[in-house]
Parts: C-alpha cells; sequence; structure tokens
C-alpha cells in the first residue's frame, strides 16, 4: 500500500488528514508536514525528508498550492532525484479516493477525479429544479 504525504502552509494539512479520518477512519499511511510562519524552506525541507526517510515503498505528496514553498521544496526533491509523485491542489475528495484505490487496489487518475468533483452547487439546484418543473 502507498503511503501519503500532505504538504501545505500552516495547518491546513494537518486539519484536512483529521477530517478525512472523520470520514475514513484512522489513517495510519497519511502524514502531513505544515510550514509555519517562523520557518522557512530550509527548515520544511527537513521535516519533509524526516517523514520520507522513514516511509518503507511508494508515496505519494499532495500540496496545498502550486508555487508554493511547501510545493516548491517537493519540487526540489524530486529534481535532485527522489521518486515520487506530487500534486498541487489537494482536496478533501482527492485524499477520499486516493484511500479507495488503496484499498480496492486500482489504479485512478487523481487530477482528473479532482477537477471532476468540484461543484457549483447553485447550478446543480437550477438543474434539479429544472426537471422538478418538468415532471
Amino acid at each position: 500500500m502507498k503511503s501519503l504525504i500532505l504538504i501545505s502552509h500552516g495547518h491546513f494539512c494537518h486539519e484536512l488528514k483529521k477530517s478525512t479520518e472523520m470520514i475514513m477512519g484512522p489513517q495510519n499511511t497519511i502524514f502531513s508536514v505544515g510550514l509555519e510562519t517562523i520557518e522557512g524552506a530550509e527548515d520544511f525541507r527537513k521535516k519533509l525528508l524526516t517523514i520520507i526517510n522513514n516511509i518503507e515503498g511508494d508515496f505519494l505528496i499532495f500540496a496545498d498550492l502550486l508555487g508554493g514553498t511547501p510545493c516548491n521544496v517537493a519540487t526540489q526533491l524530486l529534481m535532485a532525484g527522489h521518486h515520487f509523485e506530487l500534486y498541487a491542489g489537494m482536496n478533501m475528495p482527492m485524499i477520499i479516493a486516493f484511500l479507495n484505490s488503496q484499498m480496492l487496489d486500482q489504479e485512478i487518475d487523481l487530477k482528473r477525479f479532482a477537477q471532476e468533483n468540484i461543484h457549483f452547487v447553485n447550478t446543480l439546484l437550477e438543474q434539479n429544479n429544472d426537471e422538478e418543473d418538468e415532471l
């Protein structure tokens, strides 16, 4: 089973992990590393490498924001020869889809899944109302 590292500015990654666990139960293959306001890129890099070096097997990294320090540090690790999949723009549906794919031993296109699971609810409600009017 692959592991997952959530990285972000501040506590977003930690809280996203907690929220996911409310739905999916405790997850011992998900780790989170947040960049604190008093830290720089090198501090974050050390924390991230500590997690990476303690993971056995393959892992993915989900970052909060493309171009942000956490994602940039992970990108630099990729460029330095580390091997992992890196996705920016993480959200809870992505994490749940990853966990489900691991439980079912199925591949998933995480980028497509994340994009397809962003919905403008107002439009969904309007479509639902239009369908009810037709009945």
